[in-house]
């Protein structure tokens, strides 16, 4: 492999997606001797666009809606540019969310199809993920992880049952038709209601499986 891989992790709040991020995260170096970049699904890299993107996130409506999602794709632009494939010849890369977040979000709050959505993110986009994980899981079980975490704020406007349950149908739809979402790349789905030490060995199993690791050959003990 000529670099090494660009993994996403996605789910809803609670389903582990910093434990398992962690966990590669810690595979990675004790393995191969590497550092991971992680990276979020906004980096606030451009600074022209910060305002829209606060606005758009925690106060949206229909007035700023094409704002926000023209700030969301010139903000992951500059994290392709200059963060993540700079990054990619010398460590893997791993985001906590990345797109498919962003399809749910505008589909839930402002009722644009994922695919629209999608078109707007990525026609410039020329890094897409290796991988992209997503732990599943009930929305009534994550919501209750969710709530026993200590000092995560949460939005009355986002993280209510019907609302994440509208969420999860988005996930779903979007990995039964891969090919119509090709920039997430790979995408594959993990029961995240097992174990933690099960759920990192499936993430860790798909990535060998999809060629995705280095050779272990001349990595220094």
């Amino acid at each position: 492999m000529n670099h090494y891989p660009f993994i996403v992790v996605e789910g809803l709040d609670g389903t582990g997606k910093t434990t398992l991020r962690k966990g590669l995260f810690r595979l990675f170096e004790g393995l191969f001797r590497v550092t991971p970049l992680a990276v979020l699904t906004t980096n606030f890299l451009n600074a022209d666009v910060v305002p829209d993107l606060v606005e758009g996130k925690y106060q949206p409506t229909a007035a700023n809606r094409d704002r926000y999602l023209a700030a969301l794709a010139a903000d992951k632009r500059a994290t392709t540019e200059r963060l993540i494939a700079p990054c990619l010849p010398a460590r893997p890369v791993i985001a906590d969310r990345w797109l498919l977040s962003e399809l749910a979000f505008f589909t839930v709050k402002h009722d644009l199809a994922p695919k629209d959505t999608y078109t707007c993110l990525t026609e410039q986009l020329h890094v897409i993920p290796d991988l992209t994980l997503i732990l599943d899981i009930t929305p009534e079980t994550a919501m209750e992880r969710a709530a026993d975490r200590s000092g995560d704020a949460t939005r009355p406007d986002w993280d209510v049952l019907d609302i994440q349950s509208r969420v999860r149908e988005v996930y779903q739809s979007v990995a039964d038709a891969p090919a119509a979402f090709p920039a997430l790349g790979k995408v594959i789905r993990i029961n995240a209601a097992q174990d933690r030490a099960t759920v990192l060995l499936t993430a860790w199993k798909a990535l060998t499986q999809q060629g995705l690791l280095p050779d272990l050959e001349g990595v220094a003990p």
